[in-house]
């Protein structure tokens, strides 16, 4: 079965949304990095506000000379490469109409609770690699809170900004298991952890 795996930056406090108000930047080591755990996914899961901010960008990236936050052009290349081959389902609580423009890309209407659970819980069983949740912050906030993560990749910087925490609407935060713990020159820590399912 595939995992669902948030893998995303975040501040010491917790905060995921508007990473442009608090990320300093990538070192290229981290960079790198996520490049490479990249390759474990072949789908993302994002709500409508950062599906229109990642096909604002990750399009034009396949030809950009300068990477992201100023950040290396090559490996920022192989992330635009990736971005856009994969599967992207842009989740949605409210019926839209019209077809999106990003290849690959598929609508999801998950009115209730219930049915965001029913669609995850079938797309886990399907074949394939591990999906990324990417944000943004209210569909994270909805996966935690409603146990649909497997597996945590925190990117956490040292700072401390006020906004959206992915645990603001969860009364008890599931049982983790730490998997991994990487440390970068910029001192942003990478911690992995693992659900520990009853």
């Amino acid at each position: 079965m595939r995992d669902v795996v948030m893998a995303m930056q975040t501040t010491i406090n917790g905060r995921l949304d508007d990473p442009e108000a608090w990320v300093s930047g990538i070192d290229d080591d981290q960079y790198a990095e996520i490049d490479r755990r990249y390759d474990g996914f072949d789908s993302i899961l994002i709500g409508t506000t950062t599906y229109a901010e990642m096909f604002e960008y990750w399009p034009g990236a396949l030809e950009a000379d300068t990477g992201f936050v100023d950040s290396n052009a090559k490996i920022n290349r192989r992330m635009a490469e990736k971005m856009n081959a994969y599967r992207k389902y842009v989740f949605t609580r409210q019926p839209a109409s019209g077809a999106l423009a990003w290849n690959n890309s598929e609508r999801v209407v998950a009115a209730t609770d219930d049915d965001l659970v029913r669609f995850v819980t079938e797309l886990k069983e399907q074949p394939g690699r591990d999906l990324h949740l990417a944000g943004g912050a209210a569909l994270v906030q909805d996966f935690v809170r409603l146990g649909l993560i497997d597996r945590y990749r925190l990117l956490v910087y040292p700072v401390h900004s006020p906004g959206a925490c992915w645990f603001d609407k969860v009364a008890r935060l599931p049982d983790l298991r730490v998997d991994g713990v990487d440390h970068y020159p910029n001192d942003v820590i990478g911690i992995d952890y693992r659900v520990v399912r009853d």
